[in-house]
């Protein structure tokens, strides 16, 4: 990777829709006077079940618009774009990019049951980049999985307290806490959304982890590092794009920051 320094450019964030969103919150609240652009590329939305060339494809098409827009740093808040598309990112093209981590380690560090659980999605599940982490920080612990299938279109539909999605979430959750799971790895950057649901299922006794938080630290480093790390007053600055509808990334975005003009979000066809 090739770092040079930037002046004040913003930071590009890419999600295959709404799900990045949740990091974009971690970020706001440590960086609240820096510009970031979002991109929803909700027209193929879930990345999960899509090949991994065209993920790839997918990624790199958004990360050139991300630079044209000025973008000195690339957030993939996106599990399965990161687990299939960052290295092929990282060589490609020369900025620095941060992607979503599995919480793993810490869950496997924390766990006093010696069983930790995992949501996320087929694509997250069944690439390198997971399955590395599981080797790496997991051989001491009982892992159980649960592909979320359905739950992402549930996020992007609006259907946070859905009856539906319950159900779904029961489905996924309980087996894991019936084999004893204490700690609970969010997988795709979806699921935070639900998370009131989810400690309603999971219960008091089980730790939900969501790695954004430390990817938003993460990025801040990066940042500062660059100097494009703008430390001045705090004043909502953030571009949202969608490939598909802007209505439910709208009404999520809003949800977390009402001071958000409409005229920030935009449509854009790639």
């Amino acid at each position: 990777m090739r770092i040079t320094k930037f002046d004040k450019k913003p930071i590009g964030i890419f999600d295959s829709g709404v799900g990045g969103l949740s990091v974009w919150r971690e970020l706001i609240k440590l960086m609240p006077g820096q510009e970031f652009i979002y991109i929803a590329d909700n027209a193929f939305c879930p990345y999960g079940p899509r090949p991994k060339e065209e993920v790839i494809e997918r990624s790199s098409r958004i990360t050139e618009f991300l630079i044209e827009q000025g973008a000195a740093i690339v957030v993939v808040a996106c599990n399965t774009a990161t687990s299939a598309a960052i290295s092929t990112l990282r060589s490609r093209f020369f900025i620095p990019f941060v992607g979503m981590e599995p919480a793993v380690k810490p869950a496997a560090s924390f766990s006093k049951s010696g069983v930790i659980g995992v949501l996320a999605t087929k694509g997250t599940l069944s690439g390198d980049l997971y399955n590395n982490t599981l080797e790496r920080y997991a051989s001491n612990v009982e892992v159980i999985e649960m592909a979320g299938v359905g739950l992402v279109q549930q996020v992007e539909e609006g259907k946070l307290d859905d009856p539906l999605t319950e159900t779904l979430l029961s489905k996924y959750i309980k087996p894991m806490v019936e084999a004893g799971a204490d700690h609970i790895v969010l997988g795709c950057t979806h699921y935070p959304f639900l998370s009131k649901l989810i400690h309603k299922i999971a219960g008091d006794g089980v730790t939900i982890i969501d790695p954004a938080p430390a990817v938003a630290r993460h990025t801040l480093s990066l940042a500062s590092e660059l100097g494009i790390f703008n430390t001045g007053e705090s004043g909502f600055n953030t571009t949202f794009y969608s490939t598909g509808g802007v209505e439910v990334l709208k009404s999520l975005a809003k949800s977390i920051s009402s001071e958000i003009p409409d005229s920030s979000f935009r449509n854009l066809n790639i």
